[in-house]
């Protein structure tokens, strides 16, 4: 019974330490491979844990397309 406590405590507190990569995955977020590193290094801290969530929900910044018409021959 102990055991099964302990393991339940870890995955609960590994769900937790990892629950700005998992919403930067499930938001499909351009640079969720550098919100996994920050968190993965960073995220003990409580400072980085809390920077990877902001940056995790944050919206993503929208890229601009540039579409260059083609020049008209006279």
């Amino acid at each position: 019974m102990k055991t099964i406590r302990i393991v339940l405590g870890l995955l609960f507190c590994l769900t937790i330490y990892f629950l700005p990569t998992g919403i930067a995955i499930i938001r499909s977020r351009s640079n969720t491979v550098a919100i996994l590193v920050l968190d993965l290094f960073l995220g003990w801290t409580g400072i980085g844990w809390v920077v990877a969530l902001i940056w995790a929900v944050a919206t993503d910044t929208p890229k601009s397309v540039v579409q260059q018409t083609p020049q008209q021959k006279i």
